[in-house]
């Protein structure tokens, strides 16, 4: 039996400490789904990198303390913007150029959501002002609920009802706004409408960004398992 590789890259260059806490969940997460963790380092050259990416069968973007730049999608920098993280980018790009070219199957998580939207020519809102606090998640187990839309890769794979409800871990403070190409909108917070899911429009090409940690509550939660098994068996049918 071959088992699908799945690349995630270093969430943040500047931050070990973040990366080290964070990234064991997301290689938990894919190995409990029956996928193997491969890290990609943000400190070697590009053909380095690609030569790691290429023999990888999906992409796992997962969160960062990084905001995307905002000067990739044309807009003036809000106050509250955090700096970017050039080498996490760089290597996103790769990546994405890489799955979108090779049509691997793709997913993105709080900040793999963002570069993925901004990757394909999409905005970001970037900075939420909103009574529901969708950073909360740092401290608590859920943060709000998210609606699913019905007919959607993400509420097929839960299986879920139509416009299901869904209590979720967030910590973010930036979402999307303008949609990308290729991409639709399939989760908002029903609270505020703050966007929480995109997918990829293509039947020939898996690709799920949510907004939310579902890495954090991988072994209680039936739902968030999900979304990781979704990945393997895409990569499964890939291989």
């Amino acid at each position: 039996m071959i088992i699908p590789k799945i690349a995630i890259p270093v969430p943040h260059s500047l931050n070990p400490e973040y990366a080290d806490r964070s990234l064991p969940q997301y290689e938990h997460a894919i190995e409990l789904a029956g996928g193997e963790a491969v890290r990609i380092p943000l400190d070697q050259e590009p053909a380095q990198i690609m030569k790691l990416i290429e023999g990888c069968d999906g992409v796992l973007l997962p969160g960062s303390p990084a905001d995307v730049d905002p000067a990739k999608y044309d807009a003036p920098r809000h106050p509250k913007t955090e700096d970017a993280d050039a080498k996490r980018d760089t290597v996103d790009e790769l990546l994405l150029q890489d799955a979108y070219n090779m049509r691997k199957p793709i997913l993105g998580i709080c900040y793999g959501l963002q570069i993925l939207n901004v990757y394909r020519s999409g905005t970001l809102l970037q900075h939420i002002e909103s009574p529901v606090n969708h950073e909360a998640g740092r401290n608590i187990p859920v943060a709000h609920t998210v609606e699913i839309a019905s007919h959607s890769k993400l509420a097929d794979l839960i299986s879920a009802q139509q416009k299901p409800i869904l209590p979720v871990n967030s910590s973010h403070h930036q979402s999307a706004d303008l949609i990308g190409d290729g991409l639709r909108i399939t989760a908002r917070c029903p609270q505020d409408g703050i966007i929480e899911a995109l997918e990829g429009t293509s039947p020939d090409h898996f690709v799920l960004a949510v907004q939310w940690h579902p890495e954090r509550s991988v072994d209680e939660d039936e739902a968030s398992r999900a979304i990781f098994q979704s990945l393997i068996e895409a990569a499964n049918v890939r291989i």
